[in-house]
């Protein structure tokens, strides 16, 4: 198996301005992240940024980095310039490794890129856990997803899916027992040729409506492989209250 990772890192973020740059133990947020990535089987592993600032602190720590164009509007956008950039065939598996996961598990980002590998009819892969509890089943920001037989994607979304009709007819917001409620967890592998295609897929109802961009492609025909992983990984970084349990999960082990 042979797949590139790439990790794109943008400074603007509306919580945490100059997330990728942000301190953990002495190195940048997005410096501890492709320390993770390259611990997995990738044979190549690129920091795509539009900010010189994370590029120049990415090379200065011995990892490569990419600069990109400042306009796109998705990583997966940042993906594909990358794609094309580096010419690789359209057969080629990348893996998309968020900026803000200085604790990403290595062998997940393996497994994923070993299940697109395997399904050659599917065009992304990713993975999703059980939920276990009501509140994260009725949270917004926790992007729920239905499988068909095959663990290929139905449909994802911010709503509880699937609605257990008869346990919530009396209003109260439980979790049914035996639902096979799963939260999507935000890992993507991707073959190249998807990635060509994607700055040029419409945007369509469902994205706009749900606000969810793996919703393109399946409005637009492309098949998602989904990886059921039995506990959840661990969380990234988006709020302060993150990064401080984060650094101190770093400080503890040095």
């Amino acid at each position: 198996m042979s797949y590139v990772a790439v990790i794109p890192a943008r400074a603007s973020s509306s919580r945490l301005p100059d997330k990728p740059l942000l301190d953990i133990a002495g190195k940048p947020m997005v410096v501890r992240t492709a320390e993770r990535a390259v611990q997995s089987n990738a044979v190549r592993v690129i920091v795509a940024t539009d900010d010189q600032r994370i590029k120049q602190a990415v090379e200065q720590h011995g990892f490569e980095a990419l600069m990109t164009r400042a306009n796109h509007a998705t990583g997966t956008d940042r993906l594909s310039e990358v794609a094309e950039v580096l010419r690789l065939e359209d057969e080629a598996v990348v893996v998309n490794v968020q900026g803000d996961e200085p604790l990403i598990d290595p062998s997940l980002i393996d497994s994923v890129a070993k299940l697109l590998v395997a399904q050659p009819d599917a065009s992304i892969a990713t993975c999703a856990a059980p939920i276990r509890d009501s509140n994260t089943l009725f949270n917004p920001n926790a992007v729920k997803v239905v499988c068909d037989a095959n663990r290929r994607a139905m449909y994802f979304s911010r709503a509880p899916i699937p609605w257990a009709r008869d346990a919530l007819t009396a209003g109260e917001r439980v979790l049914a027992p035996g639902l096979p409620a799963m939260q999507h967890i935000g890992l993507y592998a991707y073959r190249v040729g998807f990635l060509k295609q994607y700055p040029r897929l419409p945007v369509g109802p469902l994205e706009k409506f749900e606000s969810l961009e793996q919703l393109r492609a399946m409005e637009n025909g492309f098949s998602i492989a989904v990886l059921g992983i039995e506990h959840h990984p661990a969380p990234g970084v988006d709020t302060e209250a993150d990064l401080e349990r984060v650094r101190g999960i770093f400080l503890n082990r040095l």
